[in-house]
């Protein structure tokens, strides 16, 4: 007990300067009985009265100090006012526990109760100080009195608590605390201060030992030797004992609620298995789960979790209570049933495949935690309901399937075939079901287990494989059939440009022969685009900006688009460069720009967009087999139509196409598509009925790497002399090409001998004793190919001059040449100009 309790609780106050005047009813009488004692002493004789007249005044002299100083202190008050409101306000103070003191703006004592001159050990009202006087002495109250000092003098109400070394007017004893408040007390006459001071100690006290209580059981929970952690509803973890996080390697002075999650703490689908336990409204459910946790190295920790979660009325979750039995080795005292357990719940719970068993009328029993991750959100029906039933996860159209295989395993079949199934609401996921049975009496209610295997990706992967590879068998024989075609249109060209050289424009067969070669010309455009969809057509490469590309085609793409259709162009920021074949990719864009204005008969908008693509966001995307890498995208939206869903993965196939008869080759897209994969780049379609259809293009980024000797432009000029005299070697498989070629060659005045073979061109080569200028031979040649006969040349003619002719790109065959070699290319179809320029060229080098 403090010492202020320790006193009566009603006493007198020690100091009260309120009133002055009182009762002086005492004094009077006792000075008229001086006076009847002076008169009586006056009629005695002097001798016999002077020693009473002394004592008398004596007596006086003590009475009038005695006066004085009870007139100070106020025990005697003259002129006594005696208010019975005051009174009770008086006494209501007296009877306070707490120390009250009234000061006045002077800062002079007015009032102090008993209670206060206990507090500050004031034995007479001369030791009574005001509470800045007795705090003053003490360095650890300084701070807290000016505070409360300048707030009554600012009139306002504040409130303090100090913590004081010893008690107040002692030097020795147990610390203290005393809770200071002072407020304002408006007076008519005089403002006064209200200062009160109370002994908070004990309060303290208790506050510390509900504390150290509290910390004790925090500590005996920390460090049980169980586990234990709480997660809320969102599987936020937001508490965590020690010995768990000593377990799991963390530092619980670093702990964070709601930091880790739950699917970071259980490995595997564990999560997804804890998520199931919950019960009904208003019910507090209990789950045992085997699993594994990862420790913050990413080991594993066997554990054993016993799991409650509550539920409210309103179906609200609460936080989890979960206890954590270590599983490790040395932790259970069955080691080997633990061991055998823990084994099992591994496997159970971190296979791949899902895993359920099954009643005999179709419900799931125990499942594991893959087949929560796949199934579950199939199997939230309303917590009063059954368990579910496997049916519940499949698409009704497999749900008969489902329920034959289980009769088959209830009947005790030994093989029951796998099951491949859709998921229920969900036409994009799919899984396939093995079937086994149980036998009776071993599987605790079970009649089968379910084994699980989601198949979408799977599924996917196989349509896109399926996929890949009719484009590329359509691709090479779209490539080959292009190849044999060029031959054809090189000697209709050819002989075409023959006739032409021996008939004068006014001729009457002039036109016919005209007509003939630009028909060809257009059969050598569509096996451009053939080729361009196998990616063997010939592409020159250069560093471009899309921004640059687009912009000088603007003019172009609105002549094309008509009035109709609004054209809008969104250049990326800072787009970085491409390497691509300038003339193609206009091609890419043009087609696109031409299918969009056809889907598109009634108007529209079409959008062109550029935008950088960094590596580290290719994964957002979905987009399967295309790697990480850094791209420039460009995008096609229009307004039109939109592609069905049915025929948007045919729309690159050469020759498809919904347009009217008449109206399309078929081969737009299909060009496009060649030409993006000869790029190295990607090409995707998104497509919505009534909304619009948008092509993301991928392209890769081009990082320029300086060269130490850059090459200089060849420049090109038409040359107006092809005739020569040089030998030339002509080696060509096919007759009608060679033909047509050595007889051009012959009328411009070289001497030309031909082989069919590269077999043929040795001989030559030996007959002529190797005097010849220069050798154009064919690629692709039965026996030996044009790269193996420049292999040969090379051993005795290092320095023979060579023109490869092909229908496919130079690419095709030029990594299988040895590094640096140098050699000429002329594509097929040719005319008779561009293989006589071509072989001028060659040999001026």
């Amino acid at each position: 007990m403090s010492d202020s309790e320790a006193a009566p609780s009603v006493e007198a106050p020690i100091v009260d300067r309120s009133e002055r005047g009182g009762n002086v009813g005492l004094l009077v009488t006792l000075a008229l009985s001086l006076v009847a004692a002076a008169g009586v002493f006056a009629m005695l004789d002097r001798s016999r009265a002077e020693p009473y007249v002394l004592g008398l005044l004596g007596l006086l002299a003590v009475v009038g100090v005695f006066s004085l100083f009870a007139g100070a202190i106020g025990l005697i008050r003259f002129g006594a006012r005696n208010d019975r409101q005051h009174a009770l306000a008086k006494r209501f103070l007296d009877t306070m526990t707490d120390g009250v003191c009234l000061t006045d703006v002077e800062g002079r004592i007015v009032y102090a109760n008993a209670a206060y001159g206990r507090l500050i050990r004031a034995e007479t009202p001369s030791e009574v100080r005001t509470v800045e006087r007795v705090f003053s002495g003490d360095p650890d109250a300084a701070d807290v009195i000016f505070r409360l000092a300048q707030a009554a003098r600012e009139g306002r109400s504040a409130r303090e608590e100090v913590r004081l070394a010893h008690p107040i007017g002692r030097s020795d004893g147990s610390p203290r605390w005393y809770r200071i408040r002072v407020r304002p007390l408006p007076d008519a006459a005089r403002p006064l201060s209200v200062w009160q001071i109370a002994d908070v100690t004990r309060d303290r006290d208790e506050q510390e030992d509900s504390f150290q209580a509290l910390q004790r059981a925090v500590n005996f929970l920390d460090h049980a030797p169980a586990g234990f952690f709480s997660a809320d509803a969102l599987g936020h973890i937001v508490y965590m004992n020690a010995t768990l996080a000593d377990w799991l390697g963390y530092d619980l002075a670093e702990f964070e609620a709601g930091r880790i999650g739950l699917s970071n703490l259980a490995a595997g689908d564990g999560a997804a298995l804890l998520d199931g336990v919950r019960g009904a409204p208003g019910e507090v459910r209990t789950g045992i789960v085997d699993l594994d946790l990862v420790k913050r190295n990413g080991q594993s920790l066997p554990v054993r979790l016993i799991h409650r979660v509550p539920v409210g009325a309103d179906g609200g979750v609460g936080d989890s209570r979960t206890l954590v039995l270590n599983r490790s080795p040395g932790e259970d005292i069955s080691e080997s049933l633990r061991a055998a357990e823990v084994r099992f719940a591994r496997f159970f719970n971190n296979t791949p495949v899902a895993i359920a068993g099954i009643d005999k009328d179709g419900r799931l029993g125990r499942t594991n935690a893959p087949f929560m991750r796949i199934f579950g959100s199939f199997l939230k029906v309303e917590p009063t309901a059954a368990r579910g039933r496997l049916t519940d996860v499949v698409a009704e159209r497999d749900r008969l399937a489902v329920v034959e295989a289980l009769k088959g395993a209830l009947t005790g079949q030994g093989q029951v075939p796998p099951i491949d199934v859709s998921l229920a609401d969900d036409k994009a996921r799919s899984a396939r079901f093995f079937v086994s049975p149980v036998e009776e009496g071993a599987g605790d209610g079970e009649v089968a287990v379910v084994y699980a295997l989601e198949t979408t990706e799977q599924r996917a992967l196989e349509a896109q494989f399926a996929q890949g590879q009719k484009m590329q068998a359509i691709g090479q024989l779209a490539g080959g059939v292009a190849h044999d075609f060029n031959n054809v249109l090189t000697a209709i060209i050819g002989f075409s440009d023959l006739l032409l050289a021996n008939h004068r424009p006014t001729d009457p067969s002039f036109q016919d022969i005209m007509n003939i070669k630009q028909n060809a010309n257009r059969a050598a455009g569509l096996v451009r685009q053939l080729l361009a969809f196998s990616r063997r057509q010939t592409l020159r490469p250069q560093v471009l900006n899309l921004s640059d590309v687009l912009s000088d085609l603007s003019i172009l793409l609105d002549r094309l688009l008509g009035e109709k259709v609004q054209l809008r162009m969104v250049h990326g920021r800072d787009l970085w460069t491409v390497m691509a074949d300038l003339n193609q990719l206009e091609q890419v864009v043009i087609n696109l720009a031409v299918n969009a204005r056809d889907a598109m008969p009634e108007g529209g908008r079409l959008e062109i967009r550029t935008l950088n693509l960094p590596a580290g966001e290719v994964g957002a995307l979905g987009y399967k087999g295309m790697p990480a890498a850094d791209y420039v995208v460009l995008e096609v939206e229009d307004t039109g139509t939109g592609i069905p869903e049915e025929i948007i993965e045919k729309i690159f196939e050469p020759f498809f196409s919904t347009k009217e008869v008449g109206k399309g080759t078929g081969l737009g897209l299909s060009t496009v598509y060649g030409i993006v994969k000869q790029t190295g780049g990607y090409i995707w379609p998104h497509s919505e009925m009534g909304v619009g259809t948008t092509f993301r293009i991928f392209l890769p980024r081009h990082v320029q790497v300086a060269e130490a000797q850059p090459k200089r432009p060849v420049e090109q000029t038409p040359m107006a002399d092809l005739t020569g005299n040089a030998i030339i070697l002509l080696v060509e498989d096919e007759e009608a090409v060679r033909a047509f070629a050595a007889r051009a060659l012959a009328s411009r005045g070289y001497t030309v001998h031909e082989a069919s073979t590269g077999a043929e061109a040795l001989e030559v080569m030996k007959e002529t004793d190797g005097r010849i200028d220069l050798v154009v031979s064919d690629v692709v040649m039965p026996e030996m190919d044009g790269p193996s006969l420049l292999r040969e040349l090379r051993k005795t003619r290092p320095d023979l001059k060579i023109i490869f002719v092909s229908g496919y790109a130079e690419d095709a065959f030029k990594k299988n040449l040895p590094e640096n070699e140098q050699f000429n290319f002329l594509p097929k179809p040719f005319s008779l100009k561009q293989l006589a320029t071509t072989v001028k060229e060659t040999l001026a080098e």
